[in-house]
């Protein structure tokens, strides 16, 4: 099952950003259910965001998994929405 997470950072948040990326990059790789990544850029070019794309078996599996991101656990999001999502291209 595809699952997407969109987050939104707090504002001003880039630093608590920063300072978490390389855990939650290592998440990403080392959980194995990632299926597409990356941040979503203001204006500026500034990292305000990100879009995951997770294959689990379920949605206790995605909201799980989002909860245990270190970027969640730092308290970085202020909004997270899990939706279940259908590839049509790609």
């Amino acid at each position: 099952m595809l699952i997407a997470i969109i987050c939104t950072d707090k504002p001003g948040a880039i630093e608590t950003r920063k300072a978490n990326r390389e855990a939650h990059l290592a998440y990403l790789k080392d959980t194995g259910v990632v299926q597409q990544a990356g941040p979503f850029l203001d204006d500026d070019g500034v990292m305000c965001g990100s879009l995951l794309v997770l294959d689990v078996d379920d949605m206790a599996e995605a909201r799980t998994w989002a909860e245990n991101d270190p970027y969640a656990k730092a308290g970085l999001f202020s909004d997270v929405r899990i939706q279940h999502w259908n590839r049509v291209i790609g």
